[in-house]
């Protein structure tokens, strides 16, 4: 884990190693209405280990009738290549659950609840306490396979329903999971309501009560501050981020709510900044230019329709013609 810095210069990379997590592999392919081939969600994960991402959220062990898109998560986490240093996890909703992910080889096993009452309920079905006491069983259990547990704490910056969400809590959620056996904290924009001055004090407050948890922090770009937050954070000494590539993904509870941050767009400006992200660039482009095929609509990479910041166009046909009439006002001219 990179040690934790106050007030880190968020402007100046300078070689800084950040650590990117591809969630768009379940994060987004669980928000299509297509299903999409077995096959090729294997193909999609093999290629993005290519591509120098820390971790990879390979799928969900969630009821097949719930969410019908990823029905086929055992084969998918059985079948993929195993890159040594990436970690491969999923997300888990409940023991049963859990079993099933642990049989299949996962990494870590992500479990989420919400800071929120009202949103926990509506996306749940559990209080808040009622949540706390499922997910405890669920460390129990993964702790004696060995296998790490992460929580995503969701509408950690705001609810749909209940508006703000008070900081305290939320950090007194983190301090019960944390002590309970959880390894890491995702700290999660999850319908795009954080703003960057909220972003670094929550991540700076987070990091000083807990130095030695590992945490997350997952944005979405629903409002169009996405990458400020990701500044916001690092600012405040955060170096691992969510991510989802072509942008995909969104929430149930914000009508029209665009996806996660864009891994190929965040790693682009990352690296023109001087950061380490260690991600090759083309090879998450070139997955991220298979998606549309995929789920059958645009998706909203912007840097995916755009290019690289020098991605070079030629000239126009007729450029030499107007360049040449242009050089000729400046000759001097003929005598009378």
């Amino acid at each position: 884990m990179t040690q934790f810095t106050e007030n880190t210069d968020a402007w100046s990379g300078a070689g800084r190693r950040l650590y990117l997590q591809e969630v768009g592999t379940r994060d987004g392919f669980q928000m299509e209405s297509v299903f999409i081939p077995t096959e090729e969600k294997i193909a999609i994960i093999d290629r993005l280990s290519d591509a120098g991402l820390a971790k990879i959220e390979a799928t969900a062990f969630v009821s097949p009738t719930a969410i019908p898109a990823l029905r086929d998560a055992e084969i998918v986490l059985r079948e993929i290549r195993r890159e040594p240093g990436i970690v491969y996890t999923c997300l888990v909703p409940n023991q049963r659950g859990a079993e099933r992910a642990i049989e299949a080889r996962a990494d870590e096993l992500n479990l989420v609840m919400s800071t929120s009452e009202t949103h926990n309920i509506a996306n749940l079905r559990m209080t808040r306490e009622q949540s706390f006491a499922a997910l405890a069983g669920v460390i129990d259990m993964s702790l004696a396979a060995n296998v790490p547990i992460n929580v995503s704490l969701s509408c950690a910056f705001g609810c749909p329903m209940e508006g703000e969400v008070d900081p305290v809590v939320v950090l007194d959620w983190a301090d019960r999971l944390l002590q309970r056996g959880a390894t890491g904290i995702t700290l999660c924009d999850t319908t795009g309501m954080a703003y960057p001055t909220q972003v670094r004090a929550l991540t700076t407050e987070f990091r000083r009560l807990f130095p030695q948890a590992g945490c997350t922090l997952h944005f979405h770009n629903t409002r169009g501050m996405g990458l400020a937050n990701v500044l916001a954070a690092i600012a405040a000494g955060a170096d691992r981020f969510d991510a989802s590539l072509g942008g995909l993904g969104g929430c149930p509870y914000a009508p029209g709510a665009s996806g996660n941050v864009c891994t190929e767009e965040i790693v682009h400006a990352l690296q023109l900044m001087g950061y380490d992200t260690a991600c090759d660039l083309a090879v998450l482009l070139e997955c991220a230019a298979r998606l549309p095929a995929l789920v059958g609509h645009d998706v909203p990479s912007q840097l995916l329709k755009a290019g690289e910041r020098l991605h070079l166009h030629a000239p126009p046909a007729d450029f030499e013609q107007w360049r040449n009439r242009a050089l000729a006002r400046d000759q001097p001219s003929a005598p009378a």
